[in-house]
């Protein structure tokens, strides 16, 4: 259209111009002078102002789009409901954002790759629908979330036509159950165990002693939930429970605040180290927690816990910074064991690295794991972090790793979970020589 206003302007001044300075226009021709002035005239503004007015459109549909692609984009990284869709290959062709929170997969993770990697075919004929009385149109599946524990998703789909000779594929919308108004039977009863459990708040905290390995004295306690509710469950059964059903924050941060109040009866010069997920590292509720513990945010340590994956290390560290900011402290936990905890310690740069007690145990008769630990040593040193053993349970162990010049250690050479205040009392600042390295402390 610019190029035809142009064109026309060019045409209307070859006429105009050459009549003001007198002379005939397009000489030659046998236009009317008069006519083809006229003719200009009348063309130009309606040229213009058909311009104009396709300028403004495009002006609006830009805006419109713009509006459109924001709210598109507000909608799918907010809501819990994570969109999806499978071409007629049986791979993933889209992934909403909603992909991170519910499976712990990016959706560029996703797209591209089968969906048997988070849903077994097998699980297709047992499939369960919903009570219809919920009003729910979908399937009840069994998901594997990139961590590894199973979830219960309810998924609504329909088939979408691919063009070309009839090949399909799906799209839809899948929510964690604990959205949906109908839940199985063993849910319904895990789910009232839980609130059992946070009403009566029947959960009690055992501390282990973690020690500076050459000066022996106690420097930190690791808090340990235990759980004294009838059923008797293991902590690792209750919290897979709590997260099958999508409750598992409720209980972290039932443990985490139990923890922090009874660590106002530990010895004042004491780090209390609490293990964490991800997801409550994220959630905002933790700053809360932490400020309401009435301790000093340079006491506590944060152990990353393995139970579910990281989906996006940028916002964790972020979620994570105000806190640090002010003093906490974080460690990785089980390093050695895996390689998620590595890539943790490398995104993160945490104070604390905690050798796992694979890489500990019977080291002193194993070089592989002395060279292990002589590397983590030297990388920990010039990364500027602590290494904490964990599992320390032999004194051979305990003087291999001293030796490799690891700093601290826990486990039960070093003293046992205590959930008695008098124990914790006496863990005040000693040398190794007034310790027998096995204090007398309860295990629970």
């Amino acid at each position: 259209m610019l190029a035809v206003l142009s064109l026309e302007l060019v045409s209307a001044l070859s006429i105009l111009l050459p009549l003001l300075f007198g002379l005939e226009p397009w000489s030659g021709r046998e236009v009317p002078a008069r006519l083809s002035i006229l003719a200009s005239i009348l063309l130009l503004p309606v040229l213009l102002y058909a311009a104009w007015r396709l300028i403004r459109q495009q002006r609006r549909d830009r805006i419109e789009a713009s509006i459109t692609a924001g709210l598109m984009d507000t909608v799918l990284s907010t809501t819990r409901e994570w969109l999806w869709a499978i071409g007629a290959d049986g791979r993933f062709t889209f992934s909403s954002r909603a992909s991170r929170e519910l499976l712990g997969y990016e959706p560029s993770d996703l797209v591209g790759r089968p969906c048997t990697l988070i849903i077994d075919l097998a699980d297709l004929k047992t499939a369960r629908k919903p009570d219809a009385r919920a009003g729910r149109a979908g399937l009840v599946l069994s998901a594997r979330h990139r961590g590894g524990r199973r979830l219960s998703i309810e998924v609504v789909g329909r088939r979408r036509s691919e063009g070309g000779g009839g090949r399909s594929g799906f799209e839809g919308i899948a929510r964690p159950l604990a959205d949906c108004a109908a839940q199985s039977p063993a849910n319904q009863e895990i789910s009232a165990r839980l609130d059992h459990l946070l009403t009566t708040r029947t959960l009690i905290t055992a501390f282990q002693p973690i020690r500076d390995l050459g000066a022996g004295e106690i420097v930190g306690a690791e808090a340990l939930t235990r759980f004294v509710s009838s059923p008797f469950r293991s902590p690792d059964q209750w919290f897979d429970e709590a997260d099958s059903i999508g409750r598992g924050l409720e209980l972290e941060f039932l443990a985490l605040e139990t923890a922090l109040l009874a660590a106002a009866d530990l010895p004042a010069h004491l780090y209390i180290a609490v293990n964490l997920s991800p997801a409550a590292c994220l959630d905002p509720r933790l700053c809360d927690i932490v400020r309401d513990s009435g301790l000093k945010p340079g006491r506590i340590v944060v152990e990353l816990t393995e139970r579910s994956a990281v989906a996006d290390y940028v916002r964790l560290a972020a979620a994570l910074a105000p806190l640090r900011s002010a003093g906490l402290r974080i460690a990785i936990d089980d390093v050695g064991a895996g390689f998620s905890s590595m890539r943790h310690i490398l995104r993160l740069s945490p104070e604390l690295i905690k050798l796992d007690r694979t890489v500990v145990a019977g080291i002193d008769n194993d070089p592989n794991q002395r060279a292990l630990c002589a590397a983590m040593v030297s990388f920990s040193s010039q990364i500027g972090a602590s290494l904490v053993a964990e599992g320390i349970e032999t004194n051979s162990e305990l003087a291999t790793v001293t030796e490799l010049g690891v700093n601290t250690g826990q486990g039960y050479f070093l003293g046992r979970p205590s959930v008695l205040p008098a124990d914790w009392s006496h863990w005040r600042q000693r040398n190794r020589s007034s310790t027998s390295g096995n204090d007398n402390c309860h295990d629970t």
